[in-house]
């Protein structure tokens, strides 16, 4: 997700910003819900497929936000 970016790094907002850390998490939980789908590991249609998607990438572009602004 954050391609070119050290995992250090992100770990580490991840500790000091709890709604990154959050949304992180919610990002990496919907990720794997959409590859299972998408293997036919979990079984689901594909209007709530296309649903968790489109909630993935929001959740991928506040994090690419929040990522780009300095820490309060």
């Amino acid at each position: 997700m954050f391609e070119g970016q050290p995992q250090s790094d992100i770990d580490a907002r991840r500790q000091r910003d709890p709604e990154f850390k959050a949304l992180y998490e919610r990002h990496q939980k919907l990720n794997k819900k959409c590859m299972d789908a998408e293997l036919g590991v979990l079984p689901i249609d594909r209007l709530t497929l296309g649903q968790m998607k489109r909630e993935k990438l929001l959740a991928k572009q506040k994090l690419e936000r929040l990522y780009a602004s300095p820490m309060h």
